[in-house]
This record gives C-alpha cells, sequence and structure tokens, in this order.
C-alpha cells in the first residue's frame, strides 16, 4: 500500500523508524483513565523498538496490517487490522493530545474504503462501554454492537479481577 491522503492526513504503513513516535503514545496512553481498559502498553525503548519492527515486518499481505496516521510529519496515532475468524478485528490509539479533532474518523473512513477495496467483508472492534470516545468513534463509523462481554486485564490489591463491560461492535462491508 501507497500513503492515503485525506484533507488532512497522511495514512501510510508504520515502519520500524515509528517506535519513538508509538512509545509516545503509549506513554500517553499509560497515564489515561481510558488505560484501566486496555492491556498495559510496555514502553520501555528496547520492548516498543521490538514490537513496531515486527508490526512493520508483518506489512506484507492482509493477515496483519498497521497503518500509522500522521498529521504533517507527526505520527499522532496508529491503527491495526488482525485476521481474525470470519474478518478482522481493528484496534487503534490516538495521542490525546488530538482527541476531539475528528482525526480518528476521518483516517478510519479512508481505512475501511481500503479494507473494502482489499475484499474484507467484516470488522471487529472491542472496547469498554464506558470508553465514550471510542464507543462514539464505532458508531460513527456505522459500527453496531452485537454483544457485550464480561473483561478484565488487571488485578486488586487483593488479587481479584477488575472486571469491566467490554463491548463487541461489528461492521459488515
Amino acid at each position: 500500500m501507497n500513503a492515503i491522503k485525506t484533507e488532512r492526513l497522511t495514512i501510510r504503513p508504520i515502519v520500524a523508524d515509528d517506535w519513538k513516535s508509538i512509545k509516545e503514545i503509549w506513554v500517553d496512553f499509560n497515564t489515561s483513565a481510558l488505560s484501566q481498559y486496555d492491556k498495559p502498553h510496555i514502553t520501555d525503548d528496547e520492548d516498543v523498538r521490538a514490537r513496531i519492527a515486527k508490526w512493520a515486518g508483518a506489512n506484507s499481505g492482509t493477515e496483519h496490517m498497521f497503518f500509522a496516521i500522521c498529521l504533517g510529519d507527526t505520527v499522532i496515532g496508529y491503527s491495526a487490522f488482525n485476521i481474525r475468524e470470519n474478518g478482522h478485528e481493528i484496534g487503534y490509539c490516538f495521542h490525546s493530545a488530538y482527541h476531539g479533532k475528528g482525526y480518528a474518523k476521518e483516517s478510519h473512513l479512508v481505512l475501511i474504503d481500503y479494507m473494502r477495496e482489499l475484499g474484507i467483508k467484516r470488522l471487529t472492534a472491542g472496547t469498554a462501554i464506558n470508553n465514550t470516545l471510542s464507543v462514539s468513534l464505532l458508531k460513527s463509523l456505522r459500527f453496531e454492537l452485537i454483544e457485550t462481554e464480561k473483561v478484565s486485564f488487571y488485578k486488586d490489591a487483593n488479587g481479584n479481577d477488575i472486571v469491566f463491560d467490554g463491548g463487541v461492535f461489528e461492521l459488515m462491508l
């Protein structure tokens, strides 16, 4: 895939050199109240460098696709599409400095069109029901809530799971 340009953004495959930008996004995310609804992001330089190199190396087909979302030369977010049973699961994260400006919707409308061009028929996304920003984004992209599930990524001081309601959203292309 070549870079895709929207009115304000450039969307391109992630490359290994994006690791510092992705690390900044993860450090920012880890300080957010939303981080309780996701797996912890390890932000050690070597770990991030290795993980982003792996993402960049996996970008050769449609099984795993990782995109950098850029405003000018700045990576402000990323989106990942990973093959699952009956379609692809989408995951995304944007630096909080760029929340509420329409960048996630703008980039994902184009990425959804690209997935359609690739012949992908179904996208799913999981997010916490309490993550109103993500739920709102998915609904604006015409994803529909198809089920809820109990999810836990963390334990409390007593070792008990901290459970929240997760939503599974679907978009048929």
